[in-house]
C-alpha cells in the first residue's frame, strides 16, 4: 500500500539548529571577515570559477560550530537543506563544494593567518559593546585527533601533527590552547600546536595581559613561574 502524503511544510519547523545558524546570520561581521579574505582568494581566471568567499566562510564556520570533518561536511552539504541554505547554494548552483574544495579553503585561513585576524575582528567589535570584560580569564586545551594512517596518496603521516598520551589513552593530532573571557565566556585566543605540546607551555600566550584573575584546572600548576 502507497503511503499517503503529509503535506507537510518542512521548511516552517524552528528547530534548534535552524535558530542556531539564523542567529549566527545576523550577529556574525560577515562583511568584516570576508573583506580579510578577498585579497588572498583565487579569482578564477582559469577554469571552473570558485564558490564565493562567503559560501565558502559560511560552510568553514559550520564545521567548527557542528564538528563536521572535510568528508562529512561535503555529505551533509548534499544531505542538508538547511545547510545549503546558510551557504547560499540553493539559488541555481549547478554544483556544491567538495571535501577538496573545502580542505583548500581551510588551508588558505591558514597559510595567511586569517583566523587570527577574524578572531581579532570579532572581539573588537565584542569589545565595543561592552560584551568582553577583560578582568579575568580562563585557559584550557583539547585535543583534536588526525587521522593516524599512511594509506594515503603520500604515504606519510602529516608532519605537523604528532602523538601525545591523556590518562591511558594515546592521541595523534594537535591540540587547541583556548583563552576565554571569564565573564562573558567569549573565545579571546586560540592557538594550535601538536598534540605534545604541553598546556603550560602555551599558556603564558593565552592570556591578553589586562586580566585581574586566570583560571585553570590542574594541568597548568606551576603557571605562575612561566608567566
Amino acid at each position: 500500500m502507497a503511503q499517503l502524503g503529509l503535506g507537510l511544510d518542512l521548511s516552517t519547523k524552528r528547530t534548534r539548529k535552524r535558530e542556531f545558524l539564523e542567529e549566527m546570520r545576523r550577529v556574525v561581521p560577515w562583511s568584516n571577515l570576508i573583506a580579510l579574505i578577498e585579497p588572498h582568494y583565487p579569482k578564477g581566471k582559469t577554469g571552473r570559477p570558485p564558490f564565493p568567499v562567503a559560501t565558502m566562510l559560511q560552510i568553514h564556520f559550520m564545521q567548527q560550530w557542528f564538528g563536521l570533518s572535510d568528508p562529512a561536511m561535503e555529505e551533509a552539504l548534499y544531505d542538508v537543506p538547511l545547510y545549503r541554505d546558510f551557504a547560499g547554494l540553493d539559488g541555481g548552483m549547478t554544483r556544491l563544494p567538495d571535501e577538496s574544495t573545502i580542505l583548500r579553503f581551510r588551508h588558505l585561513l591558514e597559510a595567511h593567518g586569517l583566523a587570527v585576524q577574524m578572531l581579532a575582528v570579532v572581539n573588537e567589535i565584542l569589545s565595543g559593546k561592552g560584551l568582553m570584560l577583560k578582568a579575568g580569564s580562563v585557559v584550557d586545551a583539547t585535543l583534536i585527533s588526525a587521522p593516524s594512517s599512511t594509506k594515503n596518496a603520500s604515504g606519510t603521516r602529516d608532519p605537523e601533527m604528532h602523538q601525545t598520551r591523556k590518562g591511558n589513552q594515546w592521541y595523534f593530532g594537535m591540540k587547541a590552547h583556548i583563552g576565554v573571557d571569564a565573564e562573558s565566556g567569549l573565545v579571546h585566543t586560540v592557538i594550535g600546536t601538536a598534540a605534545n605540546v604541553h598546556d603550560i607551555n602555551a599558556a603564558e600566550a593565552l592570556l591578553h595581559g589586562q586580566e585581574a584573575d586566570v583560571y585553570a584546572d590542574a594541568g597548568y600548576q606551576g603557571i605562575e613561574k612561566r608567566c
